[in-house]
This record gives structure tokens, C-alpha cells and sequence, in this order.
């Protein structure tokens, strides 16, 4: 592939930065905020990839102990679909209404769509289902996007 053309949409997903790119180029958080035209900096800014992941350990954490175990009184051990149903459930309604669940609020980050409002329902339900997944969160693209932010049309940012 000539450098001129654009990646192909699976070397595109393949994390970070293409094979042909210098350092600083491509693969600079700077010019993903550009392409996408969000600030580089401050609020609205593309969250981190550790704040993304802790807030979605605190999330399991309250999921799988403080409401599957400690609530429902449910081995999460024995009925492991219950704590990922009950996660599911956190994200279509606090992401839903307020654009971020408990573990984003403390981790100041928030899901904004593409425009940097709060996102559709319909894009929180594909974002949701796609998280469940595991496999589509877990591969990104050079914007640091997931597959399930990528598919829904959503970005993770700074409050």
C-alpha cells in the first residue's frame, strides 16, 4: 500500500499506529483529537486508555460484588451471566441518561457521540451489547476508539 492511500478498515483497527507511520505522526494523540475535532486538552478531550479501564473495573467491582453479591445475595461465581446482565443494565440507564456510569463519573470521564452531546438510545444500546462482548472494547483503532465506541458512534472523553 503507496503511503497516499488511506488504510484499509482492518489495518486501521490494528492497535495504534500503522507500520508506515514515523513516530509523532499518526499515532500522536493530537492528531486523533484533530481528525475526530475534539480538543487536545481539557474538558471534551479523548479520555486515557487507564481511566477508561479503571472506570470500568469500579463498575464490575460495584457490579459483581456490591449488587450481585451484596444485594441480590447471588454467587457471581456460580451464575457469572448475572453480574455482566446487571452491568449491561448500569450502562443502558446511567449512560443513557447521563452520559456516564459510577466508575466514569469517579474517573471524570463521560460517552459522548461523534458532535459531543450525550448519545442516542440506540447508540448506548449497540455500545452496551458490544461491551458485554469484551472483544470489540478490547481492539481499537488509531483514534483510540473501540470497536463498540467506533461502531455506535460514540468517543470517550473528559468531563
Amino acid at each position: 500500500m503507496s503511503s497516499r492511500q488511506g488504510p484499509r478498515w482492518t489495518q486501521s483497527l490494528l492497535i495504534g499506529i500503522r507500520g508506515d507511520d514515523k513516530p509523532g505522526e499518526s499515532g500522536d494523540s493530537g492528531e486523533s483529537e484533530a481528525r475526530l475535532g475534539l480538543p487536545r486538552e481539557g474538558s471534551g478531550s479523548m479520555a486515557s486508555w487507564p481511566r477508561r479501564v479503571g472506570a470500568l473495573l469500579i463498575d464490575w467491582l460495584i457490579c459483581t460484588w456490591a449488587i450481585t453479591q451484596g444485594i441480590f445475595g447471588v454467587p457471581a461465581n456460580e451464575y457469572p451471566l448475572v453480574p455482566i446482565a446487571i452491568l449491561a443494565a448500569e450502562y443502558i440507564l446511567l449512560v443513557g441518561t447521563m452520559g456516564m456510569t459510577l466508575g466514569m463519573r469517579l474517573t471524570g470521564i463521560r460517552v459522548a457521540s461523534a458532535d459531543g452531546g450525550r448519545p442516542a438510545v440506540p447508540a448506548v444500546l449497540l455500545r452496551t451489547l458490544l461491551l458485554c462482548l469484551a472483544i470489540p472494547a478490547l481492539v481499537w483503532d488509531r483514534d483510540r476508539r473501540g470497536l463498540h465506541d467506533r461502531a455506535a458512534g460514540t468517543v470517550v472523553v473528559h468531563l
